[in-house]
């Protein structure tokens, strides 16, 4: 198979969006593409597979919560924005390759690099978020002269992608499932374990699943991934707040960890963003492993577990969380339940060996063969 790929990410950090994109690398280099990766550096580049390129470029989002480490990312934009073009340009230039946006705030600096030339018509961008801030609807209005089109991953991201003028159409994720189900409902004598496997950012709604489980006397809660950087305060403030006397001696900081291995012990997974996810790879990860998931009632995640494949709460209510937790961790009925509709839910929707190869075609036109 011949031709070149350029996929182009706007961070070095390693979440969802990039490890779905490294899973569509090892299928490009599977098919004897040549395959560029132009991003930051930092761990995703550091994951980047032998035989893969990559191009540096300056981080193009922004980063930090608040203060002064905000006031520096936003200022600096628009010089990384053109310095990510220049870079960019020189790659096209050379390897004239069909390209693959992979987020949002790498649109500018494409757009910037494919102006006055012909790579636009090869560009796709694949759609990773739920456009829900007019901050992003800017952006995304902005960078729709970088690409022919785009593929989002749920309906509910495709919606506000089309009103920006995008023609779209959904491929929806997938995760591989292992072969049975080996979980069961806690037992009455033991602590429920909660877990929350999520980059350690302000959105993810770290602070209400805290507050929630706060309410919920006996279930322990397993916090589990790491901050992205300028986000280490907001780590050191979830510390604080569970040493506070309702949640002392029940929450552990985990860091980064094998999926596998968390889902093989939680009780429960939450899905607790405050802000709409395209679709949570983490959701159905542990809907495919056995694990209930209790989500926030917007975005991907309420595809993912409608129709009683998980349940679904107000986004920012803790007290609704605390409910659904409750009811999980003491009806084990309805626990089974959850467990096998939303079983079915990834089998019949969202098997990695169904979904990659159709959003292959959809972004670079050849289907594959697993």
């Amino acid at each position: 198979m011949s031709g070149s790929l350029l996929f182009v990410g706007h961070t070095g950090e390693c979440s969802g969006a990039e490890k779905v994109m490294l899973t569509l690398v090892d299928v490009a280099l599977a098919q004897g593409r040549r395959v560029v990766v132009a991003c930051p550096g930092g761990p995703l580049a550091e994951a980047l597979p032998a035989g893969c390129v990559h191009v540096r470029l300056p981080r193009l989002g922004m980063w930090g919560q608040t203060g002064l480490g905000r006031i520096v990312g936003l200022a600096g934009l628009p010089v990384r924005w053109l310095t990510g073009a220049l870079r960019l340009r020189r790659v096209l230039a050379v390897e004239r390759p069909r390209v693959v946006c992979n987020s949002l705030f790498a649109l500018p600096s494409l757009r910037l690099a494919v102006a006055g030339t012909s790579h636009r018509t090869h560009a796709r961008w694949l759609v990773h978020d739920t456009l829900s801030s007019r901050k992003q609807r800017l952006v995304a209005r902005w960078g729709r002269a970088a690409v022919a089109g785009a593929v989002a991953v749920s309906r509910a991201s495709a919606i506000p992608v089309r009103e920006c003028g995008y023609p779209v159409v959904v491929a929806p994720h997938g995760v591989p499932i292992p072969p049975s189900l080996s979980r069961s409902a806690p037992r009455a004598d033991s602590t429920a374990r909660v877990g929350i496997l999520a980059s350690v950012t302000e959105w993810k709604g770290h602070r209400v699943l805290l507050d929630a489980v706060a309410q919920v006397p006996d279930v322990r809660l397993d916090v589990a991934g790491t901050p992205f950087p300028g986000d280490e305060p907001f780590l050191d403030e979830l510390r604080r707040r569970a040493e506070q006397p309702d949640l002392r001696g029940r929450v552990s900081f985990l860091g980064r960890v094998d999926p596998a291995e968390v889902f093989a012990v939680w009780d429960v997974t939450v899905s607790a963003s405050t802000s709409p996810e395209a679709g949570p790879l983490v959701a159905l990860e542990a809907m495919a492993h056995g694990v209930p998931v209790v989500g926030t009632d917007h975005g991907g995640t309420a595809e993912h577990l409608a129709d009683g494949a998980g349940i679904l709460v107000p986004p920012g209510d803790a007290k609704a969380l605390a409910e659904a937790l409750r009811l999980l961790v003491t009806e084990p009925g309805l626990r089974n339940e959850l467990v096998i509709t939303a079983r079915r839910r990834v089998e019949e929707h969202h098997d990695i060996e169904v979904t990659l190869p159709a959003m292959v075609d959809a972004l670079w036109g050849t289907s594959v063969t697993l």
